[in-house]
């Protein structure tokens, strides 16, 4: 059979106020198009479905019309509620659309699903976990506010009802698992609203495997593989949510799985959201209106940081917003800030790469051999040793 797997609509964000709502339209269309050109037999989405637990009319519309041309062939489809979701939200219309294949979970739910794909005559055993908070699992996980233990305890708890809702896994059924956790490693980005409390709330890898041939993840946006074992992935958001995933491209998950194979996977790359670009304009304004005149990222929502030796007047940030409505925020650079910076970043790097980049521009690009820079580190080692202590100091004065 062949199931797509995608998460993380969140219809109802906007990005500074702008509204995404005609990209969020044109995903629809889009996704729509794949399924049926891939012939997809099951969709799974992985939580998220809005970006509040409160979202705009609209949101809740587009949900509804997406769901409704995804199954109109009699394709069924399985949600199930993220972080951002109210899980009694998602769920209030389950007894309305469960006859046509489309299942809403909410809250976890204490069993799996069996669905029939008539296309392969297969059938699909599916362990969908919503995401389980302790409000939602309605039960305190630990006493306790150590970090360590807590990720512990919800890890463990996390791995139990996996186990329990997997419990239907058979040799002869295409066997699959779909979640909405923050699983340790994954990469976030900030538009992602936290699920844990300081790393306290995450997933060790371990915990989902249960057998399945597939986990369809939820909640990071940058579609990436789990390590672990048997394949775990998170399909990504559709389209780009804040400008830390400037530059990523945005999928679907495809796959082809027959009972008790290695599924084959394959990434289906979005084109219908706009582009988030940053923009870093160190020769000014003259520079900014250079790259506006020749058409740069002419579809593109851009972030914009500009260097400049004078104060950014008022009418000067009106010109650039008038000049192109896509320049989302303007971060003015004055050469202080560069310079504190510049000095806050190279704090932070180890002494043998100070020594690279000191000796690269002392040479005017040379780069120095690893038995230059372990020289240095031994000279600066012997230095350390000669130099005195302060008892050593006073009683040197003293005498």
């Amino acid at each position: 059979m062949r199931i797509l797997h995608t998460a993380d609509w969140h219809f109802g964000k906007t990005l500074e106020g702008r509204s995404r709502l005609e990209e969020q339209i044109a995903f629809v269309d889009e996704l729509v198009t794949l399924a049926d050109d891939q012939q997809a037999d099951l969709i799974l989405m992985a939580g998220d479905v809005y970006d509040s637990v409160n979202p705009p009319a609209m949101a809740e519309q587009l949900f509804y019309e997406a769901t409704a041309r995804l199954t109109q062939n009699g394709r069924p489809m399985v949600i199930i509620a993220g972080n951002h979701d109210q899980p009694e939200r998602i769920s209030s219309a389950a007894p309305l659309v469960r006859g046509r294949g489309i299942h809403l979970l909410g809250v976890p739910s204490p069993t799996g699903l069996e669905i029939s794909i008539p296309r392969t005559g297969e059938t699909a055993v599916i362990a969908p976990l919503s995401y389980p908070s302790e409000s939602r699992l309605n039960e305190l996980l630990i006493d306790d506010h150590d970090e360590h233990n807590i990720r512990r305890a919800y890890s463990e708890r996390v791995g139990r009802l996996m186990k329990q809702l997997s419990a239907g896994f058979r040799a002869d059924t295409v066997n699959l698992a779909m979640s909405h956790v923050y699983v340790l490693g994954g990469v976030e980005t900030d538009s992602e609203r936290p699920i844990q409390v300081g790393g306290a709330y995450t997933v060790d890898p371990s915990a989902l495997y249960t057998g399945a041939q597939y986990t369809a993840l939820g909640h990071l946006h940058r579609a990436q593989a789990v390590k672990g074992e048997g394949m775990i992935r998170y399909s990504g958001s559709p389209l780009a949510y804040s400008f830390s995933e400037a530059g990523q491209a945005k999928s679907v998950t495809m796959l082809d799985i027959v009972p008790g194979a290695v599924p084959q996977m394959e990434e289906l790359f979005l084109s219908s959201g706009r582009p988030l670009v940053r923009w870093k304009a160190k020769g000014g304004l003259a520079e900014v209106y250079q790259w506006l005149d020749e058409g740069r990222d002419p579809n593109a929502f851009i972030d914009l940081e500009i260097s400049l030796q004078e104060a950014l007047s008022m009418g000067d940030i009106q010109n650039l917003r008038k000049a192109y409505s896509g320049i989302v925020n303007i971060r003015p650079v004055y050469p202080q800030t560069e310079a504190e910076e510049q000095f806050s970043e190279r704090a932070q790097l180890p002494v043998h790469e100070l020594f690279r980049k000191f000796y690269e521009r002392q040479t005017g690009g040379a780069v120095p051999d690893d038995r230059m820079v372990e020289i240095f580190l031994e000279l600066i080692d012997g230095e350390e040793q000669l130099e005195p202590s302060s008892t050593e100091t006073g009683k040197g004065v003293q005498s």
